[in-house]
Parts: structure tokens; C-alpha cells; sequence
């Protein structure tokens, strides 16, 4: 059994900055690609950024140069640094992560969320 726990959400003004981690934990044979997501109120879950078990990472038009996504293997933890956070970042963030487990069976799993809310 395989778990992600995210954490480092909360209430930031505009303009402000936060670091959400995510690490994996149990039965964890190899982790693919690593991905956050966010889903604001009333609108669908949209990918934020991805990066892959060698580093390449993409990110959606709305986070480019101020959303920086990195991975520490050793520690089997993705971070998101979000720097000049808008109210329009407002949303649950997810990660997401492909890993084969110990039974080298594919699986796709899915943090619990954390709150990010930018308000002055």
C-alpha cells in the first residue's frame, strides 16, 4: 500500500509565496511521473506541473515563471515552490504520482489536498 501526504497550503496574500511538499510512502518499487494539480470552486481539476523521474518538467500557461516544480528521489517527495501568488490561485492542489510498486504492479495514486487561498 502506497500513501501521499501533502502539506504546506494555508491563507497567503497576493503577491506571497508557498512551498507544497508531497511524499510517498509503503510499497514503493519505482516512482514515474510526479504531478500537482489544482481545482478551484465551480471549475474542473487542472494539471499545475509535471516532472518526470529524470527531471523534465512542464507546467500550465498559468503557473509558467512563477511555479517552479522539483522531486527529491531519495526522499520520495515532489515540493511546488508558488511564488507571486494571484487570488486566481485560489484551489485544493493534489498531487499525483505513477508508481510501480514491490509487486511491480502500476499504480496512479492521489494525495488528500491542501488548501492554498490568496486573499488580502
Amino acid at each position: 500500500q502506497v500513501q501521499l501526504v501533502e502539506s504546506g497550503g494555508g491563507l497567503i496574500q497576493p503577491g506571497g509565496s508557498l512551498r507544497l511538499s508531497c511524499a510517498a510512502s509503503g510499497s514503493i518499487f519505482k516512482i514515474n511521473d510526479m504531478d500537482w494539480y489544482r481545482q478551484a470552486p465551480g471549475k474542473q481539476r487542472e494539471l499545475v506541473a509535471r516532472i518526470t523521474s529524470g527531471g523534465n518538467t512542464n507546467y500550465a500557461d498559468s503557473g509558467k515563471g512563477r511555479f517552479a516544480i522539483s522531486r527529491d528521489n531519495a526522499k520520495n517527495t515532489v515540493y511546488l515552490q508558488m511564488n507571486s501568488l494571484k487570488p486566481e490561485d485560489t484551489a485544493i492542489y493534489s498531487c499525483n504520482a505513477k508508481i510501480v510498486g514491490t509487486n511491480l504492479v502500476f499504480y496512479d495514486y492521489w494525495g488528500q489536498g491542501t488548501q492554498v487561498t490568496v486573499s488580502s
